[in-house]
């Protein structure tokens, strides 16, 4: 198995800050498989370190659509394992949100379906994180507010002839 032809060489404790912000300078730089890497290091080293976890999470959600064998559900599962629910809202919203908008770029017959009911998951998570938010962070109605618009301002993002009527609000 190609998993088990390197034995991976640990990363020292101490620098666990610089390689995250490495991690998210790859983010930016739109090379989230590197981010991901270090990020995977990092908890390698420091498991409970949350913002290592956050940014594995959104590098993971940046590779939707691209990088085969990311999937939604794999976030999920992680972003279920943050500690504040706001967290566990808020960046599940991310991930389904996230994957709407990999359904709309890859374009096909269903997408605009598709993309609906992943957006409508999104603002459900959206709505739960809402009144667990932290004073002054309004990050989930910013988002919850992205997902609207979308919807809004593109005719095809609709569900699907026969869900039509029903609103999947979770």
């Amino acid at each position: 198995m190609a998993n088990d032809r390197f034995e991976l060489k640990p990363l020292s404790p101490a620098a666990i800050d610089a390689a995250l912000k490495r991690a998210l300078h790859y983010r930016y730089l739109n090379q989230p498989h590197l981010a991901e890497s270090i990020c995977r290091d990092i908890l390698g080293v420091r498991p409970d370190h949350e913002e290592a976890r956050v940014t594995l999470i959104m590098s993971r959600c940046d590779q939707l659509g691209i990088t085969e064998g990311v999937t939604v559900q794999d976030i999920l599962v992680m972003a279920g394992e943050l500690p504040s629910a706001y967290e566990r809202a808020y960046y599940s919203g991310l991930a389904c949100e996230r994957r709407a908008q990999a359904a709309l770029l890859r374009g096909g017959p269903a997408a605009g379906a598709i993309a609906f009911d992943w957006f409508m998951r999104a603002m459900a998570h959206y709505a739960r994180a809402d009144p667990l938010r932290p004073t002054g962070n309004d990050d989930a109605i910013l988002r919850w507010n992205t997902c609207a618009r979308t919807m809004n301002t593109q005719p095809e993002v609709c569900p699907r002839e026969e869900d039509a009527g029903v609103q999947m609000l979770e």
